[in-house]
């Protein structure tokens, strides 16, 4: 936590704001600074945009580090992160052996180590293992395991466990979605074959979210809606949806932008160890994939996540689906903070925390700040 008064920037309307942060919280924005002490340390961002600090809430990896493969990297895997403008985190693990989701516990109960600074993880979003085998997009199959009480007994949101992404349809998922909902976990319809009344129930068991909507599900049809036509209709579901000019269509992601408002669609990257390497060979959990052209692929061809970060999400937010500035940036702030229950994020108000994210007009990111400490940039 630190004090810290950034100054001379614009806000996401392009008004001029100072933000005055103290003990890690915004203390005041502008107009009502002038209330506050003037001896804190400056940030000079004259000529920036200002950001309530990105959040992402489907982070598979980041510079060479596969969380899967190397979850005691976590803290190593955070601390890259505010390079590319994000501040909070969910760290996601696919698919994979028992003993990656125990280690991966483990690391994030340890802590981080003496002096670490970087965006802050939000708890664990496991992807799996309980999903469909007909939609398992890059996981590998052989850790498929079908919903029981057993395999979720130790997963709670006091254990680290924020976010839970399941297939509805498998015998014995709702009375997991029942479950881990009562332990205050998010769970998400997610690499699933369900029809819409499936989806529906998991909705009706307390399920509040979609796993990159149109990726890795059934296709909507005029006459079987499935995961994607259940969750544009049920308000009770906000959904991801992966914008990185990849993996949807522009008209799709146009569509899905319309039938999901301004609150119920969040933009992640479900970026993998591939995002800021060159193109070349990388690593998913147990699988091997290739970074070509902005794309992370399997031999097959299959997508296997993306080398995006939430800026680049922005830009295609604003090109492909129409948004203007202010509605793109919420996606991965004030929405991304509501799909998890933390109020706190996602806003530049006082009280809240203060981690901004302060970036360039083509939102290449200059500077970010992780409860009032500059962590990327100078001061």
């Amino acid at each position: 936590m630190a004090d810290l008064r950034v100054s001379g920037a614009r806000d996401v309307h392009g008004e001029l704001v100072e933000v005055t942060i103290l003990d890690g919280l915004v203390a005041a924005t502008a107009p009502s600074v002038a209330t506050v002490g003037p001896d804190l340390p400056a940030y000079d961002a004259g000529g920036l945009t200002v950001l309530p600090g990105l959040v992402d809430l489907q982070v598979n990896g980041v510079a060479g580090i596969d969380l899967t493969l190397e979850p005691e990297r976590l803290w190593e895997l955070a601390a890259a992160l505010p390079r590319f403008g994000v501040t909070a985190f969910l760290p996601t693990v696919i698919t994979s052996a028992p003993a990656a989701r125990d280690r991966a516990l483990r690391t994030l109960a340890e802590g981080p180590p003496d002096g670490w600074v970087g965006a802050e993880p939000l708890g664990l979003h496991f992807e799996g293992p309980m999903i469909s085998p007909h939609r398992l997009g890059a996981h590998p199959e052989q850790w498929l395991r079908p919903p029981a009480r057993d395999l979720v007994a130790d997963w709670s949101l006091d254990a680290g466990v924020t976010m839970v992404t399941i297939a509805p349809e498998l015998p014995g998922a709702l009375d997991v979605i029942a479950t881990l909902v009562e332990r205050g976990i998010v769970v998400a319809v997610g690499h699933t074959e369900a029809s819409a009344a499936q989806v529906h129930a998991a909705a009706d068991r307390g399920a509040t979210h979609a796993t990159h909507l149109g990726n890795a599900m059934a296709s909507l049809a005029g006459r079987d809606p499935g995961p994607v036509g259940a969750t544009l209709a049920d308000d009770r579901l906000t959904a991801g949806v992966i914008a990185d000019g990849h993996h949807l269509h522009p008209d799709t992601l146009a569509v899905f932008r319309r039938a999901l408002g301004p609150d119920r669609m969040l933009a992640v990257t479900d970026c993998t160890a591939a995002l800021g390497l060159p193109d070349g060979a990388a690593r998913l959990g147990d699988q091997h994939v290739q970074v070509r052209e902005g794309t992370v692929r399997l031999e097959d061809g299959t997508l296997a996540g993306s080398a995006a970060d939430l800026p680049q999400c922005l830009r295609v937010l604003r090109s492909d689906a129409g948004l203007a500035l202010p509605a793109a940036v919420a996606t991965c702030t004030s929405v991304a903070a509501s799909v998890i229950g933390d109020p706190a994020r996602g806003r530049i108000a006082a009280g809240a925390r203060g981690d901004l994210t302060l970036v360039d007009d083509d939102l290449a990111v200059v500077a970010t700040v992780v409860a009032g400490r500059v962590v990327l940039g100078g001061a």
